[in-house]
């Protein structure tokens, strides 16, 4: 399927690019700036709810421009943690996931970068299906601005973990973060946007010359390119060391800390050699390793590593020096891993 035309998504404007094509229609300049100000701050989903707009320009902009705003086709609310998973439907009747988190420093939400993946990452149903499309930046922001609107609280932190895989969708990416940590829109810090990538080397070194104040998580889950080919197609491409390369780059660049998402699969990659060849090959780098019970899936064969696995994994890496948390299991009654309720949602099963 073809992707939505960026051109033809008003949301995806930056605000300079707004203001080009508000003066290209002959209008005064400070339209933009208003226009701006009703998607990015007020959050409106639909050119009527423009108040202070002439419906003369509204109506110019709706011939060429459409809002492509989200729609909430469910939401599923896990009343032990408060964790809720959206499932939106686009204007093209596909549909994604977006997960929103409580925490005591603020609220985070995680969003999708795709209508599915073509990554084929064995361990996860986002996968399962392959790649409808990208998404816009404006689909990517308005995630998170119907989850603000649904929640009546402000989005501290964000994090591009959901469908997809961000740096397949690169460009739109960067729109987003420019666009999400901009001044004139919800302004949410930079320091406070995390993405998650299984590794695209060329695209990490990309990153890290726009030198960006975001955290750069990398989706590992082996300590060695034979291991990680078993679960990871993209390690047939990019060996584990070209990674490391690139992530090298990017903290010489930014000055940021690398994380790598480790998912602890029983039987796989949780044992004793294991952590000790992880630590091997992060002891010398700044680095942090994020945990994550792996979290089963219906269509896959894998099973998540029982506690004390996963606490022998995380006391290891700290005995070699290696700074490890374990991921605090949110959702855990919504099936809130990724691509499970838009997977349920295809398959009718809900």
């Amino acid at each position: 399927m073809d992707n939505i035309d960026l051109k033809k998504d008003l949301r995806s404007l930056s605000l300079e690019e707004l203001g080009a094509l508000i003066n290209s229609l002959g209008e005064k300049s400070f339209r933009a700036k208003q226009i701006y100000e009703w998607l990015h701050v007020k959050l409106v989903s639909a050119y009527d709810e423009m108040k202070n707009i002439p419906s003369a320009l509204k109506e110019r902009l709706k011939e060429d421009y459409e809002l492509n705003a989200l729609e909430i086709v469910r939401v599923l609310k896990d009343e032990e943690d408060g964790t809720c998973k959206f499932l939106f439907k686009t204007a093209d009747n596909n549909v994604i996931e977006s997960v929103l988190m409580r925490y005591e420093h603020g609220n985070s939400v995680c969003i999708s970068s795709q209508v599915g993946c073509r990554m084929g990452c064995k361990f996860c149903a986002s996968t399962i299906g392959g790649k409808i499309r990208d998404l816009t930046a404006g689909e990517m922001l308005d995630q998170i601005y119907e989850i603000q609107k649904y929640d009546g609280q402000r989005v501290a932190n964000v994090v591009v973990m959901g469908t997809g895989e961000p740096f397949d969708n690169f460009e739109a990416f960067v729109r987003f973060y420019e666009m999400i940590t901009d001044k004139s829109g919800l302004n949410i810090s930079g320091r406070n946007i995390t993405v998650s990538t299984c590794g695209i080397v060329e695209k990490i070194k990309e990153l890290a010359d726009l030198q960006y104040a975001m955290t750069l998580a990398i989706s590992l889950h082996a300590p060695n390119d034979e291991l990680r080919r078993q679960t990871m197609p993209i390690a047939n491409k990019y060996k584990i060391s070209e990674i490391l390369e690139a992530c090298d780059y990017f903290f010489e660049k930014t000055g940021r800390r690398v994380t790598f998402e480790y998912s602890l699969i029983a039987g796989v990659n949780d044992s004793k050699a294991c952590a000790d060849e992880l630590s091997g090959l992060l002891k010398s780098r700044n680095c942090h390793v994020n945990l994550i019970p792996v979290n089963p899936v219906k269509e896959r064969d894998y099973r998540r590593s029982d506690n004390r696995e996963i606490m022998a994994f995380k006391k290891l890496l700290e005995k070699n020096g290696i700074n490890a948390t374990i991921r605090r299991g949110m959702g855990k009654n919504i099936d809130a891993a990724c691509g499970q309720l838009r997977r349920s949602y295809i398959t009718g099963d809900v």
